[in-house]
């Protein structure tokens, strides 16, 4: 019987073979977790690793730009000891007795993942998911959401420009970089509008630079609700400036996060001021919705653009109804219906844009951040010493069994498909 050899034993006999799997996922993303440069980093920085790249069509980098750097290229990975993608595997794609990092969407019983989590189980994968990739402070190390804010301020930017007819912009995805992006935003001339943006992590500060590029002043709240100016300016709000405690008292961040229940949205003010509207902010299913159906009837409701970066269905946003896709990324929202209209059909609609693979619209930029920040962060814990933990605690398989931080997924995994 042949014997099973594991990624462990792998890294203490100082020999790894790390694929860069095919996107298999449809629509397919071209995102990579390491661009062809960086994978050329990775073999110099860790002797002991061979990087093999499976040949793609779709992805950012063409083949060629690997193998010219001479990375081996191959229709087949299924030599190597761990594999490294962006989105879920397909099931019938999954190789018994691998090491998998991906981003699996399943770690919030995501239905449509469950099959692919039984798999992983019955072919005795170990499963380690970016998402779930923290310090001990509970901060994620690797993530998108730079680009997600980046593309998001954007593409609310170009949907005003559809709207309006003030201006046109190369769709984001059209752009080959960021910097060719930043580039176009040079052509956005915007009337004396005023801009709420939402969030203060990576979403938010990506929303930022997008804005900041495109020459659009930052001012403070009390400005915002209150002065007229000749200028576009946008606010960026964080949980303390639209809610109030319910008993009264301070805004306590640490009381928030963890009871948002007993608190109470003061949102409509900014409504009744601003004309677009950013959200890139965590929204907790506890806490109160930004403003309601009704809320957006009302005459003094000004906004008529909802960039909904977050893209949370059902979430804090009435008007986030589904999903966009980044060919078709908008629809117009009826508040009196309650229903989705075509985009830029009425002048009573509210225009929407919620695509929820913004980052995939860069996918070249994008992939750099994020294998960069993988090549600092995590293959050091993967290939020399994790004395911290954070594999472990990222991993949700092991040996086809849940680990022990993700045994509440053991119902989840148990239902039958």
């Amino acid at each position: 019987m042949k014997k099973l050899i594991t990624f462990e034993y792998m890294v203490n006999q100082k020999s790894i073979r790390l694929g860069i799997i095919r996107e298999g996922k449809v629509p397919p993303d071209k995102r990579v977790p390491f661009t062809p440069l960086q994978t050329e980093e990775i073999e110099q920085r860790f002797p002991h690793v061979k990087v093999i790249c499976q040949s793609s069509e779709v992805r950012a980098f063409k083949d060629e730009e690997y193998q010219e750097l001479g990375i081996e290229v191959k229709p087949d990975v299924g030599d190597c000891d761990l594999l490294m993608g962006i989105k879920e595997v397909p099931v019938d794609q999954l190789i018994p007795n691998k090491t998998y990092l991906f981003f699996s969407h399943t770690i919030k019983k995501q239905q449509y993942n469950k099959k692919m989590l039984q798999e992983i189980l019955k072919k005795k994968i170990r499963l380690i998911d970016y998402e779930t990739l923290k310090d001990r402070l509970g901060n994620r190390l690797v993530a998108f959401g730079r680009y997600a804010g980046i593309v998001g301020a954007y593409n609310g930017l170009w949907t005003y420009g559809k709207r309006y007819g003030r201006y046109s912009l190369r769709r984001a995805f059209e752009c080959f970089d960021i910097n060719d992006l930043k580039l176009e935003l040079r052509k956005v001339k915007l009337p004396p509008v005023k801009i709420i943006l939402t969030g203060a992590g990576r979403v938010g500060k990506g929303a930022m630079e997008t804005l900041d590029t495109a020459g659009i002043r930052k001012v403070g709240v009390y400005d915002f609700l209150t002065k007229t100016f000749d200028e576009p300016v946008y606010v960026q709000l964080g949980s303390a400036d639209y809610h109030t405690r319910r008993e009264g008292g301070h805004f306590n961040r640490d009381e928030f996060h963890q009871h948002p229940e007993r608190y109470d949205s003061t949102f409509l003010s900014f409504t009744k001021a601003a004309d677009l509207l950013l959200a890139g902010g965590f929204w907790n299913p506890k806490a109160p919705v930004l403003f309601t159906r009704e809320e957006m009837c009302s005459t003094e409701f000004k906004i008529k653009i909802i960039a909904d970066i977050t893209c949370d269905v059902g979430g804090s946003i009435p008007s986030t109804i589904r999903a966009c896709t980044i060919p078709e990324p908008l629809y117009d929202f009826d508040p009196y219906l309650g229903s989705e209209q075509p985009a830029l059909s009425g002048e009573k609609h509210v225009t929407v844009m919620a695509v929820d693979n913004l980052p995939c619209e860069l996918p070249r930029s994008a992939s750099e951040e994020f294998g960069r920040d993988l090549i600092d962060k995590i293959l050091p814990l993967l290939f020399e010493s994790d004395r911290e933990g954070v594999i472990k605690r990222a991993t949700i398989t092991k040996s086809g069994h849940l680990t022990e931080n993700y045994e509440y997924l053991t119902d989840y995994v148990t239902e039958k498909v």
